[in-house]
């Protein structure tokens, strides 16, 4: 798929010197891997049928925690599912340096007021990390998806997904040959930016993909046609897929409930 706008210098696995030598024999700064959770809740309806005084601060206790992670660096952004999914009502796309800083926060936002009313319905993991494909239509951009940084667009796309066995069995001529035709047909939408993390081993699947764009019908034609490629063959399990309203307020979020 095209890949996000704005080049990164590369980096491999975590504690790896990957800095290229500069003309001084100076590496470049190595990025730090990114920790990646979307975090999805389902509201209780009892929490509707409390006062409106309880309900405020339930939500107000809920986004003080938010706000406090934000202020300490971590990227915490609100999206809401209200009418669009039965099994959650907002979801959290958290980044952080580390795991660790996902379950404190948890902790803290399950003992808010709001918080004892929401049950987790899916919660995914992933880390950055460089794609080993390459992009031959723009190589000065093959290597920017080391580090996220999320473009704050309407409308957020997220899934999980599992490719065949079988792919990791064709040489890699052959699946960059497939990733050509994938990152060709990518490239005819602009309009939708791609976030690729990785979960091989810490999680159920093998990628988390986050697509972003101010336009619905874009990214529905963009996996239309992508389903006509050759690569797609070799995915084994792409679902669920999550249609999710940006909120730049988290108050303003929690207000859809």
């Amino acid at each position: 798929m095209r890949p996000q706008s704005g080049g990164r210098p590369p980096m491999g696995r975590p504690g790896m010197n990957t800095g290229a030598q500069t003309g001084s024999d100076q590496p470049k700064p190595k990025l730090p891997t990114q920790f990646v959770n979307f975090v999805f809740f389902k509201v209780d309806p009892s929490f509707r049928r409390l006062s409106e005084e309880e309900q405020e601060r339930g939500k107000e206790e809920f986004a003080a925690v938010i706000q406090e992670y934000q202020g300490g660096g971590t990227m915490v952004i609100a999206y809401s599912t209200v009418g669009i999914r039965s099994d959650a009502d907002f979801v959290l796309w958290r980044i952080a340096k580390d795991v660790e800083t996902f379950q404190k926060m948890s902790h803290e936002l399950l003992h808010t007021g709001l918080g004892k009313y929401l049950e987790i319905t899916y919660s995914y993991l992933s880390y950055t990390k460089r794609s080993v494909y390459v992009d031959k239509m723009d190589p000065e951009h093959q290597n920017p998806r080391v580090y996220i940084i999320p473009g704050m667009k309407k409308y957020l796309f997220v899934y999980p997904f599992i490719k065949t066995r079988d792919w990791y069995q064709l040489s890699y001529p052959a699946r960059q040959g497939m990733m050509d035709e994938h990152i060709q047909v990518g490239s005819k939408f602009p309009s939708v930016k791609l976030n690729t993390t990785y979960s091989f081993g810490i999680d159920d699947h093998e990628f988390v993909v986050a697509f972003e764009t101010d336009e619905i019908t874009d990214f529905s034609v963009l996996v239309q046609e992508l389903r006509e490629t050759e690569a797609s063959r070799y995915t084994l399990r792409d679902v669920p897929m999550f249609t999710c309203i940006h909120h730049s307020d988290v108050m303003d979020c929690l207000n859809t409930l």
